[in-house]
């Protein structure tokens, strides 16, 4: 089954490079605005003999994993808190509800006025967007603890951080792996996104950069790079998700299929 999703997944992405290389080679869009697919294959082998572009690279990647990074832990340790302190998830709920629809590009502004075009201005946004992804999770998560199993470990005299670590966790792991994975994704997104906007190092900036000097193909290029490490990043994220979940029913399942 695996291998025959993988076969239909290559076999729509060579109908996709097909219909890019088509689309303006028919006329059907000008060739100025949106080169066909070998063009921007060969400004991505361009791409990736300049060390300049290894460097946006390796920019982006560090403002993805610190802010991720960041964002998980608070996220976590600010989920299990906020969940066994009592009516402390009540009183926080109506300030969660207020900050979590807020975008974090609407936060762009402020992120320039305190950091300007640094690593840290990137940071403020990356950390903001995953944070909600992975807090959210943990909340439910902790909610969907077996109060039964609670009241058994309390009954046999566990304190509290024996329960978080053999009632709760356990429970709550799914969820995390959950928001941990979305996270990844959004973190890419806003990592880009700030490089786009504000200027900060990186392959966002790099992709201004080729618009804003018609470097068409180049600026295609960046986008697929954008794109495959979006991919990549996401199955990487399965992957850690399967083996950390690989005492789970649903995993296990998965696997048996």
């Amino acid at each position: 089954m695996k291998g025959s999703d993988a076969a239909l997944g290559a076999a729509g992405c060579a109908v996709f490079v097909l219909l890019g290389e088509a689309v303006p080679r028919l006329g059907l869009v000008d060739e100025d605005h949106f080169p066909p697919a070998d063009r921007i294959a060969g400004a991505l082998g361009r791409e990736l003999s300049d060390t300049a572009f290894w460097s946006a690279l390796g920019d982006t990647l560090t403002g993805w994993a610190l802010g991720l990074a960041i964002a998980v832990g608070a996220g976590v340790v600010a989920g299990v808190v906020i969940s066994v302190v009592p009516y402390l998830r009540e009183v926080t709920a109506s300030t969660i509800e207020f900050l979590r629809p807020i975008p974090s590009v609407a936060l762009i502004p402020l992120a320039v006025l305190l950091y300007g075009t640094e690593l840290r201005s990137v940071l403020l946004l990356v950390v903001y967007a995953a944070f909600w992804q992975v807090l959210i999770q943990v909340l439910y998560g902790v909610r969907d603890v077996d109060p039964v199993a609670e009241e058994a470990a309390r009954s046999y005299g566990l304190g509290a951080w024996a329960r978080v670590r053999h009632v709760l966790w356990p429970t709550a792991l799914p969820y995390v792996m959950t928001g941990v994975r979305l996270a990844a994704a959004v973190a890419l997104i806003l990592a880009v996104t700030a490089e786009l906007v504000i200027g900060a190092p990186g392959l966002g900036a790099r992709i201004a950069v080729a618009q804003t000097s018609q470097a068409v193909p180049e600026m295609y290029a960046l986008i697929v790079v954008t794109g495959m490490l979006g991919l990549l990043i996401n199955v990487g994220a399965r992957a850690v998700e399967r083996r950390a979940l690989a005492w789970h029913q649903s995993v296990r399942g998965e696997v048996a299929v």
